[in-house]
C-alpha cells in the first residue's frame, strides 16, 4: 500500500451537476488520501431549475465513475488505497452554526469508522480518532467556496483550477434544451448518458416551464436602470402543533407546498401585506384583530439565491394562534391551489418552495 498524506480528505459541493472539475478535485483527493469523503449540499431540496437533480441522482453521477472504489453505506469499511465515501448534506440557510455542526458531525461519524474499522455502524466508537489526519479539500473559485475557512481544525488542500467550468451554464444549457455542444467537454461521460435519460422524464418538462417562466419574467424586467428587487412578505400561522400551508398554482414552484404570502403592493405596510396574502390565498376563518393580535415574531428573509425568479427579500411573521382542539377553516383561493393545516412532522423540504422550510425552522426552532 502506498504511503499517502491524509487519512481522509473531505469534498463539499452540490454538484447540480457533477462535472470535469469536480471529478479532477476527487482524483486528486484519491492520490493524496486513503479515503475521500463526498458531501452533496442541498440533499434535501425540490426540484429547481437552480437544484435540478436529487441527491441520489447526484450520488450516482459521481459514483459510476469510481466503481471499483466505492464504499457503501452499511457498516463494512475499506481501507485500501483510495476509499470513497459519499454523504448527504443539508441546507441550514439561516443557521451557519448548525450547518458547521452537521459537517463536524458527518466527518467525525465517519472518521471515527475509519479508526475503528471492526465497530463501524456501531455504538461508543470513541479511539483513534485523534490520530488521523483529516483535511478539507476544494477549489478557492467565488463565494461557493466560503465552507473553506470555516474548518479551522482540519488541514485545508486547495486545489488551482485548470478549467473554469460554470455549473450555471451547464445547467441553462441543458434545460434550454441547447445542451450539445456546449457540455460534451464538461461533464463526465456517464453524467451526459444520464442527462439524456433525464431528458426523456416529467421532472425534464417541468424544469424546461419553470426555465422559460424565469426567463420571461426577468425579460420583462430588462428595462429597469437599475437591478430589481422584489419586496414579499410571509405569514408562519402555528396553532396545536399545524403550520398553515398552501399548494401553489403556477410556476416557479408549481405543486410545491409554501407559506401563504406573496409581493408587497406599493404603498402598503408589510404587516399589512403579510394580513392580506394570507387571507387571500386561505380564506382563513380568524378575524384580522385576532391575527395581528397573535404576532409573536417576524424577521426578514434575505439570502440572495432564495428565490429563482431574482433578487427577493420577505418579511416572515409568525402568527402563533391560540391552541385548541379545532383548527379554523381554511380554503385555496387566489395563487393556491389549496390551502391546509400541516403537522410540524410533516412538513418536508423537498416539497416545499424556496427557503419557506427554513424559515419556518427559524421560528419554530425545529
Amino acid at each position: 500500500m502506498s504511503q499517502k498524506e491524509y487519512d481522509l480528505l473531505v469534498f463539499i459541493g452540490r454538484f447540480q451537476p457533477f462535472h470535469n472539475e469536480h471529478k479532477r478535485i476527487i482524483d486528486v483527493a484519491l492520490e493524496k488520501s486513503k479515503h475521500v469523503l463526498v458531501l452533496i449540499g442541498s440533499a434535501g431540496k425540490p426540484r429547481t431549475i437552480r437544484n435540478p437533480f436529487t441527491y441520489a441522482e447526484r450520488k450516482q453521477m459521481i459514483q459510476k465513475n469510481y466503481p471499483s472504489r466505492w464504499v457503501g453505506e452499511g457498516s463494512e469499511w475499506s481501507t485500501d488505497d483510495g476509499a470513497l465515501i459519499i454523504r448527504p448534506l443539508f441546507d441550514k440557510t439561516y443557521n451557519d452554526a448548525a450547518w458547521i455542526k452537521q459537517v463536524q458531525d458527518t466527518v467525525k461519524g465517519v472518521a471515527l469508522d475509519i479508526a475503528n474499522p471492526s465497530q463501524a455502524g456501531k455504538v461508543f466508537q470513541t479511539s483513534g480518532m485523534g490520530h488521523l489526519k483529516i483535511g478539507l479539500i476544494g477549489a478557492s473559485k467565488d463565494h461557493t467556496s466560503f465552507y473553506l475557512k470555516m474548518f479551522p481544525q482540519w488541514s485545508s488542500v486547495d486545489v488551482t483550477i485548470e478549467n473554469e467550468i460554470n455549473a450555471t451554464e451547464i445547467r441553462n444549457a441543458y434545460l434550454s434544451g441547447a445542451m450539445n455542444p456546449y457540455g460534451m467537454n464538461l461533464v463526465p461521460g456517464s453524467v451526459l448518458e444520464f442527462f439524456k435519460e433525464f431528458a426523456k422524464t416529467s421532472y425534464y418538462e417541468q424544469l424546461q416551464r419553470e426555465f422559460q417562466f424565469v426567463i420571461d419574467y426577468k425579460k420583462a424586467w430588462t428595462a429597469a436602470p437599475y437591478p430589481v428587487k422584489h419586496a414579499t412578505v410571509d405569514a408562519v400561522v402555528e396553532q396545536s402543533g399545524h403550520i398553515l400551508l398552501v399548494k401553489r398554482r403556477a410556476e416557479p414552484g408549481k405543486g410545491l407546498w409554501a407559506l401563504p404570502g406573496g409581493h408587497l403592493n406599493e404603498f402598503e405596510r408589510q404587516e399589512d401585506g403579510a394580513i392580506r396574502e394570507l387571507r387571500e390565498e386561505t380564506k382563513i376563518k380568524v378575524p384580522d384583530a385576532v391575527l395581528r393580535g397573535s404576532i409573536v415574531a417576524n424577521h426578514t428573509f434575505d439570502d440572495p439565491y432564495r428565490s429563482m425568479i431574482g433578487r427577493v427579500i420577505t418579511q416572515a411573521y409568525h402568527i402563533k394562534l391560540r391552541d385548541d382542539v379545532t383548527l379554523p377553516k381554511v380554503k385555496g383561493a387566489d395563487d393556491a391551489e389549496k390551502a391546509k393545516w400541516v403537522p410540524i412532522s410533516e412538513i418536508r423540504e423537498d416539497q416545499m418552495f424556496d427557503d419557506h422550510f427554513a424559515i419556518v425552522q427559524y421560528f419554530l426552532g425545529v
